[in-house]
């Protein structure tokens, strides 16, 4: 594929060097001249310097033979705009991102899809919607929703109590007798493992599962897990996600947001109508007591400090707090909470590039999720007519190793396939894969 990638800042050089990887032909186009140089001397990318406003400086990226173009400059009046121009000079495909979320109601998405923008992406949103989700599955360190919540994948750790504690996929199999779910993968410490019959499970370890959403609760019974009632949560920080994070969750829960910036607080009180809006350091730690942080159940760290996000949330857990998410900007960062005690990390840029990916991916793609701190990802293919995984069972396809085909939607149902099963036209296969064989994997679905 051909790309064009206008803005080289954090979004834009995530995207650009996940794409890079794979062998895609990258343009980069940014104004700032150190940031170009930071990427072209980490990417195999082509960077041109400029305006990506400028017809000049987009034919010079070739728009016209452009099969995607991610506008992702700071700001959104350029990406817009941006997509706007590409797709008149014949590029096949542009996203825009996006800071103001007015601009995702659908009126406003039907304004710029009719001007040629396919898709607004709005990481803020994106981010807070996931943080939402984790809220609402208390247990999960991950949770991805495929057709509605027919199939789920979702992440849980392992305890001492758990009966898959140091038994092999195959010996902890009478604990699935409806073959209702299974497991697919594991994060241990700093490894992704693609699981096997042979394949034993150990404490802490991190499994991810995919199930009917009848069988949740019996997968979370046998991790040895209990399913908590949120009810008080604390937010520190009044980024834009932090503020979105609150507006999603005060109608239904007890929320408190921190603040150090006091005419930001003003602000955000006034945008907020059931959250305690609070003008407090949070590295205070005795104020933050004094606000009750012993009585949360969730604390959710969202500061422009990556750094005051792990230790503001690692406070909250030696205070007692059950469930805590922290955003980090660092990606580096993403592989520590399974070994430092927090339950989730997440990083904004990570889950746009997510959003993103399912439009370079070969195949008939319907959604792409990735997991925190694992290289990997589950895509969501519609089976065309004729395509390889049609012509026999899955334990004939040789499949890689690296990858299984984890659950299937058929009628509108979702099921766990197995080694018999066959896939059909239509079906829409929830395929696991760890990133570097999903260009094998494609070439089954095309």
């Amino acid at each position: 594929m051909n790309i064009i990638i206008t803005g080289g800042g954090a979004v834009g050089y995530h995207i650009a060097k996940l794409m890079a990887s794979e062998s895609q032909n990258i343009y980069l186009i940014d104004q700032c001249k150190d940031r170009l140089a930071y990427v072209q001397s980490h990417l195999d990318v082509f960077a041109i310097h400029g305006d990506a406003k400028s017809i000049s400086i987009l034919k010079e990226a070739k728009v016209e033979s452009c099969d995607l173009l991610i506008a992702v400059t700071a700001s959104e009046e350029t990406n817009l705009l941006v997509s706007i121009l590409a797709k008149k000079f014949g590029a096949k495909r542009a996203i825009a991102r996006i800071n103001n979320l007015e601009l995702n109601e659908q009126d406003n998405v039907d304004l710029f899809t009719s001007l040629g923008v396919d898709a607004l992406i709005s990481p803020v949103r994106l981010a807070a919607q996931e943080i939402v989700r984790l809220v609402e599955n208390s247990v999960f360190t991950d949770d991805h929703e495929f057709e509605s919540g027919k199939l789920n994948v979702f992440g849980i750790t392992i305890d001492d109590s758990s009966p898959l504690k140091d038994k092999t996929i195959s010996e902890s199999a009478y604990l699935n007798p409806e073959l209702a779910f299974k497991p697919i993968a594991l994060h241990r410490r700093d490894r992704t493992i693609i699981v096997s019959a042979d394949t034993k499970i150990k404490e802490n370890d991190i499994v991810y599962f995919i199930s009917n959403d009848e069988s949740i609760n019996h997968v979370i019974d046998i991790c040895g897990k209990a399913c908590f009632d949120i009810k008080n949560i604390m937010i520190l920080g009044g980024s834009s996600i932090g503020i979105l994070t609150a507006q999603l969750l005060e109608n239904k829960y007890n929320v408190t947001l921190i603040e150090k910036n006091k005419e930001l607080c003003e602000e955000i009180a006034g945008q907020l109508k059931n959250t305690l809006v609070l003008n407090i350091d949070g590295r205070d730690v005795t104020a933050i007591e004094a606000e009750g942080l012993e009585d949360m159940d969730a604390f959710i760290a969202v500061t422009g400090d990556s750094e005051s996000n792990i230790m503001s949330s690692l406070v909250a857990k030696n205070h007692g707090v059950k469930k805590t998410i922290a955003r980090v900007e660092n990606i580096d960062y993403i592989h520590l909470s399974q070994n430092i005690g927090i339950d989730t990390l997440i990083n904004k840029k990570i889950i746009a590039a997510s959003n993103i990916f399912k439009y370079v991916r070969k195949g008939e793609v319907e959604a792409i999720a990735n997991l925190h701190g694992v290289d990997a990802e589950i895509i969501e293919f519609v089976v065309k007519p004729n395509s390889k995984v049609t012509k026999k069972r899955i334990r004939d396809l040789k499949f890689p190793k690296t990858a299984n085909i984890s659950g299937v939607v058929r009628n509108n149902v979702g099921f766990i396939p197995f080694g018999e099963f066959q896939l059909q036209e239509g079906d829409r296969a929830v395929v696991f894969s760890l990133t570097e064989t999903v260009h094998q994997i494609e070439k089954f679905f095309l």
